[in-house]
């Protein structure tokens, strides 16, 4: 009977743990504990979670800002094209309404001159005219400055339209 007690004691033994064993499983259990007591003491600190919170709503709306930035960096490029092109278009039309407006005063401004000699040439046979009568003859000073005035007139008149 001594060796089927034996081999109970064996079996006793080796069911039964050993010192070692049993202060390696309280450590086991020690820090089991500790980090669960860690994991509440983390959902009891509010003050924690509210920096982690903000943090991450900070971080989401740095992307955000950034993201708006770039957007508007874009419409700008777009909206200064767009507006470069209008511009190019308007002086292209002012450039040509001034070519439009030119030709029409030069064309208007060419049978000037043959209306001033006319007029000179018509001033000059009615002077002579007039200088033949006897009563003019003594008054021809004022039919001088007032032949003068009509030829100034026109002058400045023919200055005026060629200006324009």
């Amino acid at each position: 009977m001594s060796e089927p007690q034996s081999q109970q004691e064996v079996q006793s033994q080796q069911e039964t743990p050993s010192e070692q064993d049993i202060q390696a499983e309280i450590e086991q259990t020690r820090e089991r504990l500790g980090e669960t007591v860690e994991e509440l003491v983390a959902k009891a600190d509010v003050k924690a979670r509210a920096k982690d919170k903000a943090a991450e709503l900070k971080a989401k709306a740095q992307v955000k800002a950034a993201e708006a930035k770039t957007t508007a960096q874009e419409k700008a490029a777009e909206v200064k094209t767009t507006a470069q092109a209008k511009a190019a278009e308007a002086k292209t039309t002012a450039q040509e309404k001034a070519a439009e407006v030119k030709a029409k005063a030069q064309g208007q401004a060419g049978d000037l001159p043959g209306q001033v000699q006319a007029a000179r040439t018509k001033a000059a046979e009615l002077s002579s005219k007039v200088s033949q009568h006897q009563l003019v003859q003594r008054r021809w000073p004022v039919a001088a400055v007032a032949g003068a005035v009509v030829i100034a007139g026109l002058i400045i008149v023919w200055r005026r339209r060629a200006s324009s």
